[in-house]
């Protein structure tokens, strides 16, 4: 009984000592931080939340300046991600986490911002770590800086999550058709990034019955399709602007063309508008007839 005593002492010392620590990184203050990790070092070595407390106030150091090129984003960019990250994520938990790591990708962002765009480098660009940070605003602001970001899939991506995040999914249509027809697979990503309800159960039914080849470039159809399946979003689609006039773009004009023509009542330009889309999608034709 009195070794279990002194276990439970131990114990309740232990919680207290990490508590301190995990206080002072809460208020992001690393000198009190430091100074309460080195009495819980002292007395308990061993214990298993400590290099990741380490870590965490290795973490709150202060940043020196812009940082020079890409390169040294990405090294910053990586240490956050694979280090700092799992550390705030074992001491925090899911949602404590992102809330503490916000000002870190903040200040990172901010080292980046005189860099300019460079697709090789697209995830160091520091609208991408805006995004991160969970400032809207300011990653819009960054994409807003790069030339003819509207055809360019990741500042054009990056610019469809910030509106969303913003203003909603009725204002973002337009975006996502645009970098649906850019690059299928980069819409893939952000429509799972945003996990609308609506834009999954529309991706839902696509999948389940739209009939393509099967791979996630099918997806440059799905701006089209959406508007067989729901005409009521032709006027926020149609807002979209013309991108590289690919089939599966000329597809949704036809498309918008054609709920244009049965809401006039016009019969005879109907039945051409569509043959031009069954000879331009013999699939989506049919998923458009299907709702006639």
């Amino acid at each position: 009984m009195p070794r279990m005593q002194l276990d439970i002492f131990a114990d309740s010392r232990e919680v207290m000592l990490r508590n301190d620590v995990l206080d002072a990184l809460q208020r992001r203050e690393a000198a009190a931080a430091r100074a309460a990790w080195d009495l819980l070092h002292r007395e308990f070595a061993d214990a298993e939340t400590a290099i990741p407390l380490a870590v965490l106030i290795e973490a709150l150091a202060p940043a020196e300046g812009a940082l020079p090129n890409p390169a040294a984003v990405r090294a910053s960019r990586l240490q956050l991600t694979e280090q700092v990250a799992p550390a705030a994520l074992r001491v925090f938990g899911d949602s404590a986490a992102a809330a503490w790591l916000g000002p870190l990708w903040s200040r990172l962002a901010e080292r980046a911002a005189g860099l300019p765009f460079r697709a090789g480098h697209s995830e160091d660009h520091a609208a991408a770590l805006w995004l991160r940070a969970g400032d809207w605003p300011a990653a819009a602001q960054a994409v807003a800086r790069v030339e003819s970001w509207r055809r360019i899939p990741a500042p054009l991506g990056w610019m469809a999550e910030a509106r969303y995040r913003l203003e909603g999914l009725d204002a973002t249509w337009a975006m996502l058709a645009e970098l649906a027809w850019l690059s299928p697979g980069r819409f893939d990503e952000l429509r799972r990034c945003l996990a609308d309800p609506l834009l999954d159960r529309l991706h839902a039914r696509f999948e389940a019955s739209y009939e393509g080849e099967g791979r996630t470039a099918d997806l440059a159809w799905f701006p089209a399709w959406t508007l067989t399946e729901t005409p009521a979003l032709a006027p926020l689609l149609g807002q979209a602007q013309a991108s590289q006039q690919a089939a599966p773009e000329q597809a949704m004009r036809l498309l918008l063309n054609l709920l244009a023509l049965e809401r006039q009542g016009r019969h005879r330009d109907l039945v051409e508008r569509r043959k031009d889309l069954r000879d331009l999608n013999p699939a989506l034709f049919a998923a458009y007839i299907r709702t006639r």
